[in-house]
């Protein structure tokens, strides 16, 4: 279905919701971290559970870290596509600067084959830098990297032989890259945290456009969706949908989900902030991330959704997938999680939105 979102022209995409997960380690019962192994073992069952409870999409962002041990998220995809029937897979992001275009759209096309055309691709920079000296890339070049590569992608995207030529990796003339795609071009995103530069990189290169938006008012980013709509009109092409990407955890009760995600989440942050400039959270702070004014959608299900239905209008948005999960949680939690997403947020956004929409 379609819908009309208050304070916006007519919508011409269906309301979509997804999951998002970066792997983060789960630990058990004592509080002990699980292997790397099990935690993997672990994302396929929450893959296969979020497509049971309804969810349309489930995306694994790239890290290569102790903490995030997903390097290889195509891989689990394929596993959750064998156990799956309906809900779209992807990465959530693919770090497109550290790795090779051509490879990429292999990775995906074969996920689209196996999962019978539900493949989709969220491209990012890397706010996560861990992959440029694990493969030899210069951060000095970290702008044009993705430039070039992205280009190369939408270029692949097309269909057909590929002929093109950068500074970045050797040349293509007049290549068949394949497999080639059995249901056309597969979805791709780009994913943008803050620069009005890739909001118009995506616009150029016919990408949609998902917002991270991980700290502050989430509609600080409104101008961003404003911003891709003059684009896409500008270079002369047909709308394309916007998504917003964001923390949280849901559980039974708000009390229940603030008090069992801050303490991960102090600590998770806590130890991200030199590497990654976050500041130390506060439970001042955190608070304030979940309140109405935040970045984070922690709560029960009637707030969850309520807050989503408060921001994805207002960000001319209609797409909202949730970065569940955090380093220390249980998988039980997790699944918790899910279900109640699935079942409960998804279900009361949808209503709350057509209630709006009908007045």
């Amino acid at each position: 279905m379609t819908t009309t979102l208050p304070g916006a022209a007519p919508v011409l995409f269906p309301l979509t919701f997804g999951l998002d997960t970066f792997g983060d380690v789960t630990h058990d019962e004592q509080d002990r971290p699980l292997s790397h192994a099990q935690t993997i073992r672990n994302l396929v069952e929450e893959g296969a559970l979020a497509d049971q409870v309804g969810v349309d999409f489930f995306g694994i962002g790239e890290h290569h870290t102790n903490d995030f041990p997903l390097s290889a998220g195509d891989v689990v995809l394929g596993a959750i596509a064998a156990r799956t029937s309906r809900i779209h897979l992807g990465s959530a992001v693919t770090v497109l600067s550290s790795d090779d275009p051509v490879r990429v759209f292999q990775r995906y096309s074969t996920l689209n084959a196996i999962s019978g055309g539900r493949a989709e691709v969220i491209l990012g920079r890397g706010s996560s830098i861990d992959s440029f000296p694990l493969f030899g890339y210069d951060l000095a070049d970290y702008e044009e990297l993705f430039e070039e590569k992205a280009s190369l992608f939408a270029e692949l995207m097309k269909g057909g032989s590929v002929t093109w030529q950068g500074k970045t990796r050797a040349p293509l003339s007049h290549q068949d890259v394949v497999p080639h795609t059995e249901f056309g071009p597969f979805p791709v995103w780009i994913g943008v945290g803050g620069s009005p530069q890739s909001v118009i990189r995506a616009a150029r290169l016919g990408f949609s456009l998902m917002l991270a938006i991980i700290g502050g008012p989430p509609l600080r980013f409104t101008p961003f969706s404003q911003l891709f709509e003059k684009a896409m009109e500008r270079f002369g092409r047909p709308p394309l949908p916007v998504g917003v990407h964001a923390p949280g955890h849901v559980d039974v009760t708000d009390e229940q989900a603030r008090e069992g995600f801050w303490p991960r989440y102090r600590e998770v942050i806590g130890s991200l902030s030199e590497t990654r400039g976050f500041a130390i959270p506060t439970r001042e702070s955190f608070l304030r991330e979940v309140g109405p004014q935040g970045a984070l959608y922690v709560g029960s299900p009637e707030t969850v959704a309520r807050k989503i239905v408060a921001n994805l209008p207002a960000l001319r948005a209609t797409r909202f997938d949730l970065k569940y999960g955090m380093g220390g949680l249980s998988h039980e939690a997790l699944m918790t999680n899910i279900e109640l997403y699935g079942t409960q947020v998804v279900p009361r956004v949808r209503e709350l939105l057509n209630k709006v929409a009908t007045r």
